[in-house]
């Protein structure tokens, strides 16, 4: 029985099913997504969307959309869906949508008539393929079943046009025919596991709207290339599988394969087990390098974001080695001490002044898992050295240790930080001179390398920082602390300081070495609980203040002043239950479950089984942001094992 369960008589409300998308990625960083109804609402959806690095590395739509339609005696019924001008949707397959569950893979099914069909899809875990399986259940006369394909092959980041230079030719292959519309790309090979009658009737279909983008602010029109139909007659009880790839198959081999396929899945039937599936989703393997995307549809590599998810997403689920891995690639980035803000670019930038921090978190954590600090020393110490002595001497953007010990930095109109959202180019945020949670993690982070160094032996490094701990502490203290106040100032720089109620301060009183007492500590979660803790995480500014933004919503500008306002961000949230179960203990267990758990109902909002990258401020708190992002679902994976501990 499914854990992810949906509402019957809904599904044929377009309100409720286009606001429930589906995703599933595989190792090569290719996805398949759409919404329950089948509508794509996003520039970024599609049933076949690769990354290319043969053309320029980013994702590409290949296949946008599969329309089916059932005939029977001379009658159409067609399947699909798609969104034109005035709300206008044709065809209008959602209204015979009887049921659709999420076991192991995504089910469709749909009546018309005396015709039950089941659609099921899976991504191929390795390479560039999706199957679908149709399976007649119920026909009371002879059944043709008739599909039409919807051709992209643009960047997800683009919108395709109708033109004259599309390569409108087809190739016949086994049991289906190959396509690519622009030099470049690979071909698109679409065939059926048993023989299938193609029909070329090319034509444009233009002006297909995406929902989602006219409501963020981008073009949201688009011109799809259907080459023409396929027909494949089908029997009750039987099943046929189409295959989209890059690659021919053995057509005759794609039942087997779908059943391999099918076999190898997990069920979904607990929260943590939706979670763990949701975070396995963010990792994507090249050769003998791994790497985390930062959240789908539209992020990359993001070093910052891949440190503070990977503890979540492998230690927590006993996977080392694939800790060691992501963080070996890394590595690989490593420059002047600090890492790029996004892997892979042709021109990375290298101005993310927390980071290089984050990296030792992650390793911290690491080292509490396995124990094993010579092994640690060895592999990882040259590069922690690297950082540290590049933080203590001063690298890029002026990011360096200043006479009290702590770390600073600055930039005219760039965000060093997290909090990097722009408007008009400049920062919402600067947050310029000495962020609390970099400093928090500054002192972590010595006091880790020395509990290291101590233990291998490592007398010369000792001797170097052992004196810093304390100046950092007192320094720490000192600049930002207020007693009247009763918490932290999210930045200082000279003698002004910023005592808007943020939750980096959080971070500080979650840290396994931190610089603040107990009591402390204790204050400034309370101050958290009451200003910033939301059933979905934690805002970014307290609505106390006068500068609150509450809903993300709007123009592209719009969002983006929001985003550092007001917005919640589930990531935060592993930070809070920490510090909270570090001070208040197992009596503290039951709040920091009704947090967990009141997640469960978003398994089945916005994007099925996943977490997005953000939530409104205000109730009800609506998913906002990335459908899927990996230090969300990380987050989540690591409050339920702390959790868990006191339970145990």
């Amino acid at each position: 029985m499914s854990y992810l369960k949906f509402d019957k008589s809904r599904l044929v409300n377009l309100e409720y099913s286009l606001s429930r998308e589906v995703l599933r990625s595989n190792r090569t960083g290719s996805y398949v997504s759409t919404t329950i109804s089948g509508c794509n609402t996003r520039k970024y959806h599609g049933l076949l969307v690769c990354p290319l690095d043969e053309l320029d590395g980013d994702r590409h739509v290949l296949l946008s959309a599969f329309d089916e339609t059932v005939v029977q005696r001379g009658a159409e019924f067609n399947l699909g869906i798609h969104k034109y001008g005035d709300d206008y949707y044709e065809p209008k397959g959602h209204k015979y949508i009887r049921n659709f569950v999420i076991d192991r893979i995504p089910r469709t099914t749909f009546r018309v008539g005396g015709v039950i069909l089941h659609k099921e899809r899976i991504l191929v875990p390795e390479g560039q393929q999706v199957l679908t399986r149709y399976t007649l259940k119920e026909a009371s006369s002879p059944t043709v079943l008739r599909f039409k394909p919807f051709l992209a092959f643009r960047s997800v980041h683009q919108l395709s046009k109708a033109n004259l230079y599309a390569n409108t030719k087809y190739q016949k292959v086994p049991n289906g025919i190959k396509m690519k519309l622009y030099e470049g790309y690979p071909f698109l090979h679409m065939q059926f596991s048993k023989p299938a009658e193609f029909i070329a009737v090319p034509d444009w279909y233009n002006n297909i709207e995406y929902l989602k983008e006219k409501n963020r602010g981008y073009d949201y029109q688009e011109d799809l290339f259907v080459p023409g139909y396929f027909e494949v007659p089908i029997e009750k009880g039987e099943s046929i599988v189409f295959s989209a790839s890059t690659s021919e198959v053995n057509a005759n081999a794609l039942k087997t394969r779908f059943t391999r396929e099918l076999n190898k899945r997990h069920p979904r039937d607990t929260f943590i087990g939706s979670l763990v599936n949701a975070g396995q989703q963010f990792f994507v393997f090249k050769g003998q390098t791994a790497d985390l995307v930062a959240g789908f549809p539209w992020y990359g590599y993001m070093p910052r974001q891949t440190f503070v998810a990977l503890p979540g997403l492998t230690l927590d689920l006993e996977k080392t080695d694939l800790f060691e891995a992501v963080v070996d690639t890394q590595l690989k980035y490593l420059k002047d001490g600090l890492f790029p803000c996004v892997n892979g670019k042709r021109h990375p930038a290298y101005h993310c002044m927390d980071t290089p921090l984050w990296f030792f978190w992650a390793l911290q954590q690491y080292a509490n898992e396995v124990k094993n600090s010579n092994y640690i020393w060895e592999k990882y110490g040259q590069a922690m050295k690297q950082i540290l002595d590049a933080y203590r001497n001063g690298t890029n953007f002026n990011i360096r240790m200043n006479h009290l010990g702590l770390i600073e930095g600055e930039a005219e109109n760039m965000a060093l930080t997290w909090m990097d959202s722009y408007v008009g180019g400049k920062p919402v945020v600067q947050r310029a001179g000495m962020p609390v949670e970099v400093n928090a993690l500054w002192y972590n982070t010595i006091c880790f390398a020395l509990e290291l160094a101590q233990a291998v032996g490592d007398k010369a490094f000792v001797k170097e920082w052992e004196a810093l701990p304390k100046q950092i502490a007192d320094s720490f203290i000192q600049e930002f602390w207020c007693e009247e106040h009763g918490y932290l100032a999210d930045s200082v720089r000279g003698d002004k300081k910023d005592w808007s109620v943020r939750p980096n301060m959080v971070i500080a009183a979650a840290l396994d070495y931190s610089p603040l007492d107990r009591e402390k500590q204790k204050q400034i979660l309370s101050v958290a609980k009451q200003q910033l803790l939301t059933p979905r995480g934690l805002r970014t500014l307290s609505p106390e203040s006068n500068d609150y933004e509450g809903i993300c919503a709007g123009s592209v500008a719009e969002r983006e002043k929001t985003l550092h306002m007001g917005t919640v961000w589930p990531w935060l949230l592993q930070f809070f239950v920490e510090g909270y179960l570090k001070i208040h203990k197992r009596g503290g267990l039951p709040f920091v479950k009704k947090i967990i758990e009141g997640f469960e109902e978003e398994m089945t909002e916005h994007c099925i089984g996943t977490i997005p990258e953000n939530y409104n401020g205000n109730p009800p708190h609506k998913g906002k942001g990335a459908i899927s992002q990996a230090w969300s679902v990380s987050a989540l994976i690591r409050a339920y094992k702390m959790a868990l501990k006191f339970i145990e």
